[in-house]
């Protein structure tokens, strides 16, 4: 059982793609050039002594000692390359043969997987990210940098760094493995300081409650922009700490502020700035808008655009981590010059301050009405309405569209039945990669 567990393996290795074959073919290849030099150099000490005439197996015919010396060479080299695999796997503590070929192969499949670039922000943008990376690694986050609220707020006013807070979210969810690093780039240091213990010497430290609320991520790559020069920079660095599968980059590099019309009574509109202040207002949203409105987008974002196989906007709130990227008119128009898939994907849920009472068809109107119709010909909806939501003001989105919509409509159940107010991230994964199919 152990020896055709290790010839599955072995055969595993061989796939095509996985970047072995050709190594082992080197090999094979180096081993043959090794013997003609060896035998070149014997034959020019002919006559040679006669220890080589039963070495060789000169005795016994021609096709059997081929056979005899082809296999006992071939025997030779696979012992050699197992125990020099063993050898360096030791070290390791606990890594096994099974677990490097799977790692490798893997590795390969998602290396050779579409390329994904999706745009938003929030938990959404993350849910689908912690998804996506299971199949791909060829995945670009592009992240608005609106947030003015909490830890990002904070960091944003005293230091003039870019919001980091959906840039570490983003970060943690394509993280190779979300073990203790993670979580530590995830801790956040809590409102209220306990009397005694660690987090009370840094508090006081840092001057009273200057950590309060913060999170070790931002706090980090807030960091990192100060040693790195550059926002960018500090992301990319942060990235490679966590090992990510994939890429995160903002939408742009410039200091914007989220701007909103609301509806106000009994007839008018009230402005409002700042995406806190947005979610926080009671009144229905007309209109968002940047200021300022013609900052340019990040270069790499508009060229991994322009690369993708498929574009997902959303999913996340729709007009304080959707839009605010749409509304780069460099990141519009890369979007509408790109040959890639491009689909739009509903909430789960309405939110409270946002879409109350929306359906999915409200959902695309209010998208078409800030960046104009047909940027994203593919909607997908949930249509698991079974669920029960025990939120008040929160309800699941129906998947309700206008008789005459000018996009094609996608069904399935991407509910998360632990949280039924946002999507699983597997179903949902699943159900774009199958767009490209």
């Amino acid at each position: 059982m152990k020896t055709r567990r290790h010839i599955k393996y072995v055969l595993k290795l061989l796939t095509p793609g996985i970047g072995v074959k050709r190594w082992l073919l080197l090999l094979a290849c180096g081993i043959t050039l090794l013997s003609l030099g060896v035998s070149t150099i014997l034959r020019q000490m002919y006559p040679l002594p006669d220890i080589f005439y039963y070495a060789t197996l000169q005795f016994i015919s021609r096709e059997l000692r081929a056979g005899i010396l082809g296999f006992a060479g071939i025997a030779a080299v696979v012992l050699a390359l197992l125990g020099l695999n063993k050898t360096l796997l030791e070290p390791f503590g606990g890594t096994t043969t099974e677990r490097v070929v799977n790692t490798v192969y893997q590795y390969r499949q998602r290396g050779r997987g579409p390329k994904v670039v999706v745009l938003g922000g929030g938990h959404g943008l993350s849910t689908l990210l912690r998804g996506l990376k299971q199949y791909t690694s060829n995945i670009t986050a592009i992240v608005t940098v609106a947030d003015d609220g909490g830890s990002s707020g904070r960091l944003r006013r005293e230091l003039g760094v870019l919001p980091p807070g959906d840039f570490r979210n983003c970060i943690a969810a394509l993280a190779d493995d979300e073990a203790l690093t993670t979580c530590l780039f995830q801790y956040r240091f809590p409102a209220t300081a306990p009397e005694t213990g660690p987090s009370t010497a840094l508090r006081t430290s840092a001057g009273g409650n200057g950590l309060n609320g913060h999170s070790f991520g931002n706090l980090f790559i807030s960091a990192m922009a100060e040693v790195t020069g550059s926002f960018e920079r500090a992301i990319l660095e942060s990235g490679r700490v966590l090992a990510i599968r994939g890429r995160v980059m903002p939408s742009t590099l410039r200091d914007v502020t989220l701007m909103a019309d609301l509806q106000a009574e009994p007839a008018g509109v009230s402005r409002v700035a700042g995406e806190s202040s947005i979610t926080e207002a009671s009144e229905a949203i007309e209109r968002v808008y940047l200021e300022p409105d013609d900052v340019s987008a990040y270069p790499e974002a508009v060229h991994a655009l322009l690369e993708a196989d498929l574009i997902v906007a959303g999913p996340g709130s729709l007009y304080t981590s959707v839009l605010p990227n749409l509304l780069v008119s460099d990141i519009a128009r890369a979007i509408n010059a790109s040959k890639a898939l491009k689909a739009y994907v509903c909430n789960v849920a309405t939110q409270r301050g946002e879409t109350e009472g929306y359906t999915a068809g409200d959902h695309v109107a209010a998208l078409e009405a800030h960046v104009g119709k047909g940027l994203f010909p593919i909607v997908l909806v949930n249509d698991n309405l079974r669920v029960h939501l025990e939120s008040p003001g929160v309800e699941l989105v129906k998947a309700d569209f206008p008789p005459n919509a000018n996009y094609q409509i996608l069904r399935a159940d991407l509910v998360d039945r632990a949280q039924p107010w946002r999507h699983d991230s597997n179903k949902l994964a699943l159900a774009l990669l199958r767009l490209l199919q």
